[in-house]
């Protein structure tokens, strides 16, 4: 807490010193801080002062605070900035953050800065935005270091020495054969470690993993989870090595997919940006969708209410218990469908994992529909003071949720075998499902004990 009021108070007499227009004081302190923060204090500059700080910073120093912002704060930085500048920028930017860069902006906006490019720089760009989206291959970077088998220990520092500078990473180097396949890697520790005559073949166990160009960047991200990395090598359908996906972006990919989940389980088509960023037509667009289609399930609980209208007039206590029954079938189905899609998501359960999960969660449906039932009964019978209504409430409460959980654990494998993110069936709408099977459950129950 004490570094945060501490980074706060900082900020603010850095603002107070570039409004005096004590630029380069501000800029003696500025440069002591970390490249988040000095992003941080750009996006609240104005734009003038913004373009001042910024093109006083050092070119790589620049480029790496650039990476820092948002999207759109990219972008607007990047309209105020010359021609000039703006090539510097992209000039220093790491590949992959140029590619994430260049596929987040508008079209016209990206045809402008292809061309501020320097050839080398739109060869590169161009390879790595020609991969899908979503995939390894746009998420991947070409800086690393590359030793061939054959060579020497000795050789190989040599080859560190001369080309490691630009590198991602420096504790790992990949060795190829002559035709640049992926053989194996090798750390530097051993390598400094080793005999200068030894060869590098003599070091290598041949237990590398690899990930496809053309993969999911959600598969890189359970890679490297799963093995422990810090980088993960990307090759070619022939095995060529690529590129590296590093593990700080692996971590934005993770952040990202689980916002999107998050976003998904409660009925919002994911953003394309921040929410704070985000202009309220926008958020209309992406929420509204949803919404209406919920409105139209929640009309067929609305005539399935109608067609027992005789029996609610005839017992109107019914009427009385009918959100206790019905609410608790969409909390059980929403936890359900939860766990199942945070399952799915993370690899704990595949596709074909689904009678699994499904006899799981019907065994817990029936243990936690008794603990229910047996509640609502008590309570159906200290407030309705009516036998019959109590057993119609209990053993309805046992029904739905035991219901409630078959569906809950079922949708999200039946989503994802149709290609549509499980994610959707979170909790807005399972909810409305269960509202519908719920009052037929509750109804049905009624009219046979009534």
């Amino acid at each position: 807490m004490s570094e945060s009021i501490t980074a706060t108070k900082s900020a603010e007499e850095i603002l107070k010193l570039i409004g005096a227009k004590e630029l380069k004081l501000a800029l003696e302190n500025i440069l002591v801080w970390v490249d988040p923060e000095i992003a941080d204090l750009l996006v609240r500059l104005k734009k003038d002062e913004r373009i001042l700080v910024f093109r006083a910073l050092p070119r790589e120093r620049a480029a790496d605070v650039f990476s820092y912002l948002d999207s759109q704060d990219q972008d607007s930085l990047l309209t105020e900035l010359t021609d000039t500048d703006t090539r510097t920028l992209l000039a220093n930017l790491n590949p992959d953050d140029r590619t994430t860069l260049l596929q987040e902006l508008p079209a016209t906006v990206t045809r402008r800065l292809l061309q501020l490019l320097s050839p080398e720089d739109l060869i590169e760009v161009r390879q790595l935005l020609g991969y899908p989206e979503e995939s390894v291959g746009r998420l991947m970077t070409p800086d690393y270091i590359r030793i061939r088998a054959e060579w020497t220990v000795e050789q190989s520092l040599s080859h560190v020495r001369k080309f490691g500078r630009d590198s991602e990473i420096f504790n790992i180097l990949y060795v190829t054969d002559k035709s640049g396949k992926l053989i194996d890697k090798v750390r530097m520790r051993r390598l400094i470690l080793s005999s200068p005559t030894q060869t590098i073949r003599e070091l290598l166990n041949y237990n590398c993993i690899s990930i496809s160009a053309f993969d999911d960047r959600e598969n890189a991200v359970e890679m490297i989870k799963k093995y422990d990395l810090n980088a993960l090598p990307v090759v070619d359908s022939e095995g060529v090595l690529l590129g590296i996906v590093t593990v700080d972006d692996i971590l934005d990919v993770a952040e990202e997919e689980a916002t999107e989940d998050i976003q998904l389980g409660v009925a919002v088509n994911p953003l394309e940006s921040s929410y704070s960023s985000t202009l309220p037509f926008e958020l209309f667009q992406k929420r509204i969708g949803w919404l209406l289609i919920l409105i139209l399930v929640n009309l067929i609980s609305a005539a399935v209410i109608s067609s027992y209208e005789e029996q609610l007039l005839e017992y109107i206590t019914l009427a009385l218990f009918m959100p206790l029954v019905i609410a608790s079938g969409g909390n059980s189905g929403a936890q359900s469908a939860t766990l199942m899609v945070r399952a799915i998501a993370t690899g704990d359960l595949k596709s074909s994992d689904w009678i699994r999960a499904l006899t799981k969660e019907v065994l817990v449906g029936v243990l936690m529909g008794l603990a229910m039932g047996g509640l609502a009964f008590l309570v159906g019978w200290l407030y309705g003071g009516d036998t019959s209504i109590a057993q119609i409430i209990g053993l309805s409460m046992l029904l739905i949720v035991l219901v409630a959980n078959f569906f809950g654990a079922l949708l999200p494998f039946v989503l994802e075998r149709i290609n549509i993110d499980p994610a959707v069936s979170s909790s807005p709408l399972i909810t409305s499902i269960m509202d519908v099977l719920g009052l037929i459950i509750y109804f049905s129950i009624a009219v046979v004990l009534l």
